[in-house]
């Protein structure tokens, strides 16, 4: 089975323990998300940006810390790289990853990112080796 099949046969019996667990108070009928559940697993196409945290290390360059969600991270696919963008969707840095993440999830990795001095805001982005840039992503203050 590979890994994002796995990933998702897991989400499956979880959602289904859950609910088999669980009951609606109003109705007392219980509620199957299952479909609901394997369906997002399948839709997804990007990782997605969970947080972000910028520390100063002076002349102009921060340490950009970055966690990323991918339900699909096996070695055929996975989330391999994310972007620092200004204000003006300019790219000011981009950290590679070079392997997938699926026994750590979410991930976090970090890079040395030179801002300019009139950027007050960055955004993060997360990128898929087969789906390119996407997903949820992070906008936060530059600490000066």
């Amino acid at each position: 089975m590979s890994m994002s099949r796995h990933v998702i046969a897991v989400l499956a019996a979880a959602t289904i323990t859950l609910v088999a667990c669980g009951d609606d108070a109003e109705s007392g009928a219980t509620r199957d998300t299952t479909e609901t559940t394997v369906e997002a697993a399948e839709e997804q196409q990007f990782p997605d940006v969970v947080d972000v945290e910028v520390t100063a290390e002076g002349d102009g360059d921060f340490t950009v810390a970055v966690t990323l969600s991918s339900p699909y991270d096996s070695p055929d696919r996975y989330a391999d790289a994310w972007r620092v963008l200004d204000e003006d969707g300019n790219e000011l840095g981009v950290r590679e990853l070079t392997h997938d993440h699926a026994s750590e999830q979410p991930f976090t990795r970090q890079t040395t990112v030179a801002i300019p001095d009139d950027v007050e805001r960055i955004t993060v982005e997360g990128r898929d080796q087969v789906s390119g840039y996407g997903g949820e992503t992070a906008t936060v203050d530059v600490p000066r």
